[in-house]
């Protein structure tokens, strides 16, 4: 079983002394092609891009200067943001690294789809951004098939075929479902509000990060496990739930 989560636009890179294992993104070369690109950018150029204001385009634009390919802290570290307030991989120990590195994958926009321990660098470049490049005009084009092969490789390593989609519409994209070699299992987060179960963005994605840390601490192997869930307050809930559509409800 493997799951995959969205990244983060807040970034921690503060040295760190949780573990001292590292790994390089195996798209690396392809990261590195991307980067060439954003570095001829003007600041300007990235706040029409991205559509972000001229504070942050002056930001992002630093990160792409600074930018060397070299990594310097693992991606599961250097993440921040609300899914990764509910994954906790502060403390995590040597073995939860070592079971995350096999057990989930990050999709990004520069690096195509990290393993937790990869060294990045800062940087900003949403999944759906419409860069053009010589393969195409958006990131999807780009990353093309090779996403979607680095997750059919991890799962045949695994001898498995369940991927659990923990990640953003935008990021699950970048998967091409026809080449996928997997049976996907997409959970989903929902709160009571006014007489109905709804999803609230905030705590839908604090509550991908915890089951990806449930996943992690349990190290769980079959995705039926993963309805034994309970992590502040959820239930599955099989009345709303399909073969591969579940569905976790809360009252608060």
């Amino acid at each position: 079983m493997l799951a995959v989560l969205s990244p983060a636009k807040t970034l921690d890179f503060n040295p760190q002394s949780l573990t001292r294992r590292g790994s390089q993104p195996e798209l690396l070369d392809d990261a590195r092609l991307l980067a060439a690109k954003l570095q001829t950018l003007s600041p300007a150029k990235f706040a029409k891009l991205m559509g972000i204001s001229e504070r942050l385009s002056a930001e992002v634009h630093g990160y792409f200067t600074d930018w060397k390919g070299e990594g310097t802290k693992p991606a599961i570290l250097a993440f921040q943001g609300d899914v990764y307030q509910g994954l906790e991989a502060g403390d995590f120990t040597a073995e939860d690294f070592a079971f995350a590195q096999d057990h989930l994958r990050i999709l990004s926009g520069l690096y195509g789809v990290l393993r937790p321990l990869d060294r990045i660098e800062a940087y900003r470049l949403e999944m759906g951004t419409k860069l053009t490049t010589p393969r195409g005009k958006t990131l999807y084009d780009f990353w093309g098939d090779k996403i979607t092969t680095l997750i059919n490789r991890a799962l045949a390593k695994q001898k498995d075929d369940v991927l659990v989609n923990l990640a953003s519409n935008e990021y699950f994209r970048a998967i091409d479902p026809k080449q996928l070699q997997a049976t996907v299992i997409t959970p989903a987060f929902k709160e009571y509000r006014s007489g109905g179960y709804k999803i609230l963005s905030f705590f839908a994605k604090k509550a991908r990060g915890q089951m990806a840390r449930y996943l992690i601490k349990n190290q769980l192997t079959q995705p039926e496990d993963l309805q034994n869930f309970r992590e502040d307050g959820y239930r599955f809930n099989p009345q709303l739930s399909s073969d591969t559509n579940w569905v976790f409800t809360r009252k608060q």
